[in-house]
């Protein structure tokens, strides 16, 4: 068995596969605080579009179709281990469980203020 990076053990639940202990222990956390009516709306994994992938410029075919520009750089793209709606307060929460804040997660974060005005909730 390949040695995952961070050391961290995958695990498989209801299907899923998570990347830690600690991300599988805190969504059947989320789950239960789901089931109890505490939160709504649980997603996992998902994606928020930071920064658009950079293109060349489109051209006109010789039927006139067009033709998209060749991708330059391809987007930046953070995904967030879980969202889901706090009752109490209406407010969605992204959320992320982190044993490791590597210096491409600390630019995302900062990306995710920026652009979505998303102050990501650290595990």
């Amino acid at each position: 068995m390949k040695m995952q990076k961070y050391r961290s053990k995958k695990t498989i639940f209801d299907g899923i596969t998570f990347d830690s202990q600690k991300e599988f222990r805190r969504y059947k956390q989320l789950k239960e605080m789901q089931e109890h009516g505490e939160i709504r709306d649980l997603h996992l994994q998902v994606p928020f579009e930071l920064i658009p992938a950079q293109r060349e410029p489109d051209t006109i075919g010789k039927k006139g179709g067009i033709h998209k520009g060749k991708v330059i750089e391809r987007s930046v793209n953070y995904i967030a281990d879980f969202v889901y709606c706090q009752i109490s307060t209406g407010e969605t929460i992204v959320e992320d469980t982190k044993g490791m804040r590597t210096k491409d997660y600390i630019i995302k974060r900062k990306l995710m203020l920026y652009r979505y005005g998303i102050r990501i909730k650290e595990i």
